[in-house]
């Protein structure tokens, strides 16, 4: 099992996570939803697997670059 982060692409507010800690996810589901310039931007599970972290919550503002969470691959 490997662990596999998830950054941000670009700077804006986490407008909505749609997953928690031990859920299953597959390649490609969005996982958190963020806003910026009034536009939606999904950040998608980038491998299989089972949301292990998550370091960020709905509202906070993020740079690009920053660690959203990270997954456990299967």
């Amino acid at each position: 099992m490997a662990i596999v982060r998830i950054f941000s692409e670009t700077a804006g507010a986490v407008w909505k996570v749609s997953v928690r800690i031990g859920d299953p996810v597959a390649e490609g589901e969005p996982v958190i939803i963020l806003e910026s310039m009034k536009m939606e931007f999904p950040v998608t599970c980038p491998k299989d697997g089972i949301v292990e972290s998550l370091t960020v919550e709905e509202g906070q503002m993020v740079v690009e670059g920053q660690l959203l969470g990270t997954i456990a691959t299967l």
